[in-house]
């Protein structure tokens, strides 16, 4: 597969059933990111196709890129915030951008407030919080819209054990829900632990292909 900026990836097919868990991991600059970018339309193929929710990305329109974007939550490896808006705020725009009034939404950001444990940071400024902090309102921002799909591109790279282990926890919770979950990291503890509580999968980016990994990890 191959994209504006040149080949990074090559006879990729990768399937992400609903409701299951993936973990996506390879060395850097292996193109991790690439896919992910690839799997939310961010980036579109100059050969090959990706097919998301029975349509492919390629015929779909302006409007039914959007539409299909509104099914996926993304974390992305630098949380993108708004550092003029409150946390609580940031939260709230995808509503905005989907057109929702945030007041009427209010009981729904304040329980993803609660259960990322950020209650008492709604107020506060995306650098006044730790990088932690920072993971887990980007993971609720991510699910405020109740997409299909969670896509997380190295959630826990820049956090403690304890915090990716928090993280993971509600990656989860999550999939326990129905949603698919698709995360990219080099954390291979992180994923042996996620292993013995779901039954993920684990592909790994090698010589531009996509492979299973194996018992190994």
């Amino acid at each position: 597969m191959n994209y504006g900026g040149g080949t990074l990836l090559d006879g990729v097919s990768v399937a992400l059933p609903q409701g299951s868990f993936h973990f996506l991991t390879g060395p850097s600059g292996a193109g991790k990111t690439t896919l992910l970018k690839l799997c939310y339309m961010e980036l579109q193929p100059t050969t090959g196709a990706v097919e998301i929710f029975g349509q492919h990305a390629a015929r779909l329109d302006r409007d039914g890129v959007a539409k299909a974007r509104r099914r996926i939550g993304i974390v992305h490896q630098d949380c993108k915030f708004l550092d003029h808006l409150p946390i609580s705020e940031n939260i709230a725009l995808p509503l905005i951008v989907a057109g929702r009034d945030p007041e009427g939404e209010a009981d729904n950001i304040a329980e993803l407030l609660a259960w990322t444990g950020l209650t008492h940071r709604a107020d506060a400024l995306p650098p006044e919080l730790s990088g932690g902090e920072r993971q887990r309102a980007a993971l609720a921002r991510a699910v405020i819209m109740s997409p299909e799909i969670v896509i997380a591109d190295e959630p826990t790279g820049n956090v403690d054990w304890d915090m990716s282990q928090r993280l993971l926890s509600l990656l989860l919770e999550l999939n326990r829900m129905g949603k698919s979950i698709l995360v990219a990291t080099h954390d291979l503890t992180l994923i042996r632990q996620a292993k013995t509580k779901v039954a993920a999968r684990v592909l790994r980016i090698r010589d531009r292909r996509v492979e299973t990994a194996g018992a190994e990890l």
